[in-house]
């Protein structure tokens, strides 16, 4: 099979999940997550993404749909996409009496592997663990136990990382560690699936985005794209001396003149032009003088919670 013919890394197909008390956690989920990219999944607590993430990872058995990893499906070919993925939960779950470095090599038994001393020694020296790995896992700090939950994850060398919002609560240096290794496992062609309450991080790191809510996906594009489509930039203009209206003449350009009159503002689409240069100069047709001009481009976090205001108004 040609490259360009290899199955998504993540395919998913009408996702459900129903539970017992009735909730529906996931509503007909459709997703292909290509290979080698990194996908942020964002949204609300609540909205179906740890869901999600375990019925892939194979931890939920979902109502309906079907799910393949690497073209395998994983209720009929478990084994297999199990091997495929590398997995940080949000909980911290290991041995307390164990061994730092015991704790990573059990993990990677645990897949089959082979013992190679040398890599799991790479693992935990990107992931500043080197030192600790004498050390028993009740002894360390939660910031440390959850570098060793990462080196878990990777210690049997997993095509697919997914990490479920693996820097909460956690020191700034873990967080600096843990994108760079990130940085470095996607150069070596890993997929990686996150989600984060840090919308900062998947703006800096992520290829696609997907906001889910409710159980449902409401979007999912590439980041440039979205934050071209959606975002808005603002334009502010300081005046030198205060308006007591807006001039019938900047009518056109859909500008707000802010409480004092010193202020005008006005929103358009990132993609759009701002049109500084002819607003300025029609300002000094009109004998409207100026102290500063700036523009402020939307964050994703911005359209993240635009979009789910927006859906929640319509829920």
């Amino acid at each position: 099979m040609q490259p360009s013919q290899r199955p998504p890394a993540v395919s998913i197909q009408g996702l459900t999940k129903h539970y017992a008390n009735g909730f529906q956690a996931l509503k007909g989920v459709d997703l292909d997550i290509q290979r080698g990219e990194i996908f942020a999944l964002l949204g609300p607590n609540g909205a179906g993404k740890t869901t999600m993430i375990s019925i892939v990872c194979g931890l939920v058995t979902p109502s309906g749909g079907r799910v393949t990893v690497g073209g395998f499906d994983t209720a009929r070919d478990y084994r297999a996409t199990r091997s495929l993925i590398g997995l940080v939960p949000q909980e911290l779950t290991t041995d307390a009496f164990e061994t730092v470095w015991a704790t990573v090599n059990f993990s990677r038994g645990l897949f089959g592997k082979p013992p190679d001393a040398a890599l799991v020694e790479q693992v935990l020296r990107d992931l500043t663990l080197w030192d600790k790995r004498h050390e028993k896992m009740m002894a360390l700090s939660g910031g440390m136990k959850r570098r060793v939950m990462i080196a878990k994850a990777l210690s049997h060398e997993p095509e697919i990382l997914f990490l479920d919002e693996p820097t909460a609560g956690v020191d700034v240096e873990l967080r600096r560690d843990m994108w760079e290794m990130v940085r470095k496992l996607r150069e070596r062609g890993v997929t990686i699936i996150l989600t984060t309450h840090y919308i900062e991080e998947a703006e800096e790191m992520a290829d696609r985005i997907g906001v889910i809510r409710q159980g449902q996906l409401i979007v999912v594009q590439e980041k440039k794209a979205l934050m071209k489509q959606l975002g808005k930039k603002q334009l502010t203009v300081e005046l030198e001396h205060p308006l007591e209206a807006l001039p019938a003449e900047l009518a056109e350009w859909n500008l707000v003149l802010k409480p004092g009159g010193h202020t005008l503002q006005r929103e358009f689409l990132a993609g759009e032009g701002s049109g500084v240069a002819p607003l300025l100069r029609r300002l000094g047709e009109l004998g409207i003088g100026y102290t500063d001009v700036n523009t402020r481009q939307s964050s994703l976090e911005d359209i993240f919670v635009s979009l789910v205001h927006e859906e929640g108004a319509r829920a």
